[in-house]
């Protein structure tokens, strides 16, 4: 777990963090903590950030189900199990451990709205290529990258759905095109907070366009066939980043 620094609300008490969990895969520790590093880098609220790991939700009995062929990281279904990590009390985020933010989450925080179940970036997204990351099948679904980046309202009623059970025996359609859900209980996030390098576009002049969070979903520079993607240079700056307080960390 990782927390901030503390903030005090509005009645002068100590305001609770924002918990935030990231989808963690073994090939791709490297994108995890320069993930991390990029949110609390920018926040100016408490966050908790915690790392989604298939191995310890198996030995916690939370995650038993086999990894089929189409999966292409190790967090594939365990990520719908964020509202029960959360133990289903306020807001939380689940994302893919492939993003940058050059943002404060705090914004994105405050887009929040109790009357949804969840929110997220709503893409209309088909890609070009058969194969992704380092030689992963690349699938085309309905709601496709919906999943990627989720607000859940973990009090919600209907995500109490969302028990071990269920996220260990539900089909992939179930749950990434959240079919526990209504249409109209699904909120809508600007694109620039899940902002698909190789997809999304930015038209100069318009801030609208200006991504606030990149998501690599193709594959990133940590993968030798992304090295040159677009915006490689900014995840390459941020990892330097990283790397050189790690070893100040170290040192000390």
């Amino acid at each position: 777990m990782t927390m901030t620094n503390g903030s005090v609300d509005a009645n002068g008490g100590a305001s609770k963090p924002f918990k935030i969990f990231v989808g963690y895969d073994p090939r791709e520790d490297l994108a995890y903590e320069v993930c991390r590093h990029s949110i609390l880098k920018r926040s100016s609220i408490p966050v908790e950030i915690h790392p989604i790991v298939q191995s310890e939700l198996r030995n916690k009995g939370l995650y038993w189900r086999e990894r089929g062929k189409l999966e292409s990281t190790e967090f594939s279904f365990s990520r719908f199990l964020t509202p029960h990590l959360a133990n289903f009390e306020g807001w939380a985020m689940f994302v893919d451990c492939d993003f940058l933010y050059l943002a404060d989450i705090k914004e994105l925080r405050d887009l929040i709205d109790d009357k949804y179940a969840i929110m997220c970036v709503q893409h209309d997204y088909t890609p070009k290529e058969t194969t992704k990351m380092d030689g992963a099948v690349q699938t085309v679904y309905p709601r496709k990258n919906w999943s990627s980046m989720v607000l859940y309202n973990c009090g919600h009623p209907k995500n109490k759905v969302l028990t071990p059970e269920v996220v260990n025996k539900e089909t992939g359609a179930f749950l990434h095109r959240f079919q526990w859900l209504a249409d109209e209980e699904i909120g809508s996030i600007p694109f620039m907070w899940n902002f698909l390098e190789g997809h999304n576009k930015v038209v100069e002049g318009d801030s609208t366009t200006f991504p606030k969070a990149i998501h690599y979903t193709r594959g990133g520079p940590w993968f030798d066939a992304w090295k040159n993607c677009e915006f490689a240079d900014l995840w390459l700056k941020e990892m330097e980043e990283y790397e050189n307080k790690a070893k100040k960390v170290a040192e000390n």
